[in-house]
Parts: structure tokens; sequence; C-alpha cells
């Protein structure tokens, strides 16, 4: 998402505010893996909720943060991380040369020019880069579900062989990829919508309490910084609260054969049917939303923030 936010300006600046922009995403790559560090008790707690991991399945949210420590020691809170931090790298370098091909393809392609053609190149390249570094988001998974004293992957090198060997080749890696993407809209789409409407009306309607003149263009009014991580992060709690049941159907999907379900829960639609009807909607396709208000709500607060000052920075206003 915040990368996605990035891909606009970099779209949109100079040579020079590209260069800028390119330097600062390097940089938030090294930031990512720095914060997913900091949250990743709360990934792993949330991968095994979502799938009713035995152990635990029985605990709420924190109840789960204190039982893993007792019974996996602290080092337990963060297993799959390693998997995760690989990710970060080239998950930004492949989405950011995939938005700079697919803006100049649909500018050729479909004449389409301006916000539109731009969203259009965001979103591809997000998908792209989803894509190529999923099979890392599944071996995450995979490490992360498992409990001490029944390991069946010794690390990330022997989970890609096992899935390898064990579960079609490269096929494998790709369970729950549709509910991925499928979710990769709403949220996305959500996210900008509710931000840019309540930015509208804030300024619409109490521009003198709410606004400030840009930085960059003092005729151009902008929100205040504490209303703008409000509208952050409201934007991105109404965002996941939208597209969370499909991040619990690919989580699902992504365990696969370690899961004793899983030949119930083969495609997007049979596993959102299978959770509604054995789990419901609280204890089923919703379990572990609060920990994804913990963890996004804030990072949306700050990428749209961010977003806004950047702009006033290389004077796109």
């Amino acid at each position: 998402m915040r990368n996605g936010l990035f891909c606009e300006l970099v779209c949109a600046g100079t040579n020079l505010q590209r260069f800028t922009c390119m330097f600062a995403v390097s940089h938030l790559s090294v930031a990512g893996c720095c914060a997913k560090s900091t949250i990743a008790p709360l990934d792993r707690v949330k991968i095994l909720l979502q799938a009713h991991n035995h152990h635990y399945k029985h605990l709420g949210v924190f109840s789960t943060l204190l039982a893993v420590p007792k019974k996996e020691g602290y080092l337990g809170l963060y297993k799959g991380n390693g998997a995760m931090m690989i990710r970060i790298f080239p998950y930004g370098a492949i989405q950011f040369m995939a938005f700079d091909q697919y803006k100049k393809l649909v500018k050729q392609k479909l004449g389409i020019s301006g916000h539109v053609h731009r969203l259009m190149a965001g979103s591809m390249a997000g998908i792209t880069a989803v894509i190529c570094t999923y099979p890392l988001d599944m071996v995450r998974a995979r490490l992360a579900f498992q409990v001490k004293g029944e390991h069946k992957y010794r690390g990330i090198i022997h989970a890609f062989k096992t899935i390898y060997t064990m579960e079609g080749g490269f096929t494998g890696f790709y369970r729950g990829l549709m509910p991925a993407i499928v979710g990769m809209a709403p949220y996305a789409g959500l996210s900008f919508f509710t931000f840019g409407t309540l930015k509208n009306i804030g300024l619409t309607h109490a521009a003198s309490l709410l606004g400030r003149p840009s930085l960059d263009n003092p005729d151009v009014l902008v929100l205040k910084t504490h209303v703008n991580l409000l509208c952050g992060g409201i934007a991105g709690a109404i965002a996941q609260t939208v597209s969370y049941p499909l991040d619990v159907t690919r989580r699902r999907m992504q365990l696969g054969t370690v899961l004793p379900d899983s030949e119930k829960c083969l495609t997007m639609v049979q596993t959102l049917k299978y959770i509604y009807q054995n789990h419901g909607i609280r204890r089923g396709l919703y379990r572990g939303l609060s920990l994804n208000y913990i963890r996004c709500i804030p990072s949306q607060a700050v990428a749209f923030t961010t977003y806004e000052l950047m702009k006033q920075f290389l004077h796109l206003n």
C-alpha cells in the first residue's frame, strides 16, 4: 500500500523528483524490515488464529500472545519472519519496475493518461509483485503455523523443497493466490476512496478548523497533519474490515496439507463457505481482525500522511 502511494509520486514528478522518491523507497524497504520485525509477534498470532491451530484455537488474541512464549519460547513469536524479510526487497523492486512498464503500456495501447492510467498501472504493478513473491509468502505462512515439537519444515529452503516435491511443483506455491489478488482491489480502492472522500468533506465543510495552506502552494488547502492521520486511520480500518475475509481465506488455502480439512478448501469459494459454515462470521471470517487493526491502522495513517507531505515537498500541488 505504501509503495503504491509512492508509485504515483514517482510517476507525477520530474526526473530529479523521481530519483528522490526512488531513493526514499529504497530506504523504505529497510524501514519496512524493521517495522515488520516489530509487529512479527502479531503476525504469527494472527496466522495461528486465522487457521484455528489446535494448540491455540480456544484462546483469544492476547491470551495467545502470552501462551506462545510459554510453550515455544520468545523466539516462537518470530517464526516465519525471515521469509518475510527476504520478500520485502524484491516486492518493492518488482513493483516499481513493473509500474514504469505498465504506465507506458496503458498510455500507448489504451490512450489513457492522468490519474486513471497511474491507478491502473499501480494496480497491475501491485498484482505483478504479489505473484512474483507469493511463494515466499506461502513459505512464511507454513513456518509461522508450525508449533514446537511438530515441525514439518526445518527452515525456508527445506520448506521450498518439501512443497515443491510433495504438492505438485510450482503450482503448490500458489495456493490461495486468487483471494490475495481479488482482495487487493477492494482494499486499495476503499483506502483511496475513503481517504479522498474524508479529505474533501473536511476541506469543504470545515476548512478553517481542519485545513491549512499547502507548503508548496498557499492557494491550495490541505488537511492538518493530525487530521491526515485520523483520516488515513479510518480509511485503513474500513478497507481492512471489508477485505479481511479474503485474507482469512488466503491463509487457510496457503496452509493446505498442513490442515486436516485441506481437501475442503481447494478453491476460494469452497474455503469461504467452509469457514462460514464451520466457524461463523466472528470466529471464522473475522477471526484475528483486532490484530489487523492494531497492525494496519497506524501504518495506513502514517502512509497517507507521508504521501500528502511528499506531494508538498515535491511541489505537486
